[in-house]
Formats: structure tokens, sequence, C-alpha cells
């Protein structure tokens, strides 16, 4: 093994070993003295983790460093944003897992990176737009994208919502409880209907909100989202 990879393979089990300890939380700052672009490669090669757990507080750990790094040199920040774009392009010959969600956290956690690139998390949205994403999967990664988003800047995703009933109406029940999540965060008064017919939903789903990767029945997301309409 060459010192090079062997230097990678002892960060990666440092980035670990913060991610899984049951502190993990208060312990993310530790990841500041740890090289950022080697830090941010590590991260972003587990976004595919098996664990949900692990794969969500890399997400978060993602939006961290990256935001950190964009403080710090913009343009370095840029160009992981346009990997992750690339890692959802076709032509890349990958799958994107993760993808969509870390590029949420990371506009949540930095308004320059949030203006310049939303419209770009929210045209994988658009069904008939060129860059749709059409996997389940990935659409399930999108909308908690958007959501996250939505939470800090819910103006830079207003085109998403005129595709929000394609996702209320899918086959996939979480893409269903997502695109439900989305709508009540940006209160789109116009998708009431649509949102009400999963008010008998009683299909689980997993969703990680607010640090918390949480089983909740799809109707019960729709119950708060209609809620969140009205207020």
């Amino acid at each position: 093994m060459t010192e090079g990879r062997r230097n990678k393979r002892v960060l990666k089990q440092q980035v670990l070993q913060i991610i899984r300890s049951d502190n993990w939380d208060s312990r993310l700052e530790e990841l500041n003295s740890l090289p950022t672009l080697q830090v941010i490669n590590t991260l972003i090669s587990l976004f595919c983790d098996t664990n949900e757990e692990i794969k969500w507080r890399v997400i978060t750990a993602t939006g961290i460093v990256v935001s950190r790094l964009a403080d710090e040199d913009i343009e370095s920040a840029r160009i992981i944003m346009r990997r992750l774009m690339w890692n959802l392009n076709s032509e890349s010959g990958g799958i994107g897992w993760g993808t969509p969600e870390a590029m949420g956290e990371i506009m949540a956690c930095h308004d320059v990176l949030a203006k310049e690139f939303a419209q770009i998390l929210v045209s994988y949205a658009i069904p008939e737009g060129d860059n749709f994403l059409e996997f389940p999967a990935l659409q399930q990664g999108v909308l908690w994208g958007l959501g996250r988003l939505s939470q800090v800047h819910p103006e830079l995703v207003h085109d998403a919502v005129a595709a929000l009933p394609f996702f209320l109406a899918s086959e996939d029940a979480t893409v269903r409880g997502l695109g439900a999540w989305v709508a009540g965060i940006v209160k789109a008064r116009e998708l009431r209907g649509d949102i009400e017919k999963l008010i008998d939903d009683a299909t689980e789903i997993h969703i990680y909100l607010d640090g918390i990767l949480q089983k909740r029945e799809v109707k019960e997301i729709a119950g708060e989202a209609l809620a969140h309409i009205e207020a």
C-alpha cells in the first residue's frame, strides 16, 4: 500500500470514528482539524453507506464542512457543487445516492451557494425538464433536499411547487410523504386538495427530520403539512 493510500485510509477511519460516535453531532467540529478537501472526499464516498443513520449523519456533516470551505474559498466550494451535479449526470456512470440530499443540506448552510445552485436542484424535480430524475430513490433525495433548503430559503424553491402534485400521487410512499412535507414547508395552499388525498395513507416511511431519523406515517406528515398551510 502506498503512503497516499494509507493516509486516505487513516483519514477515512478518523471521519468514521467521529460520525459513528454516540455524541457525533457535538464532535463535528473535530473535522475542522483535518484537511478540508480530503474530508469532503471521504464524506462523499460515504453517501451510499448501507447504514441509513450513518448516511444522514454524513449528509449533515457535508453541509457543515462545505459551508466552511465556501467561507474560506468560494470557488473551491463551487467545484464541489459541480462535482455533485456531475454525480447525478447520466454520463458520470454513477447513481448519485445521497447527492441531492447533500446539495440541499449544503445550500441550507450557505446563502451564496443556495442562490447560485438552488435552480439546479429544482430542475431535478421538474418531470418535463431535461434534468428530471426518474428513479424514485433519487426523487426521495431531491424532495428531501428541496425541503431542507425550503426551511431556510423557501423563495428559492418556488418553481418546484407546480411539480409537487406529481410526487404526491407517486406509487412510492416515501416520495408521497416527502412531497407533502415540502408542500407544507412552502405553504402551498394550491396543493391542499392533493395533500388531503393522503390523509388516510397509513404507510410508514423513514424520514430524517431535525437531525433525527424517524418512522412516520404518510397521513401524519400530510396532516402536519395541512396544518402548516392553514397557519
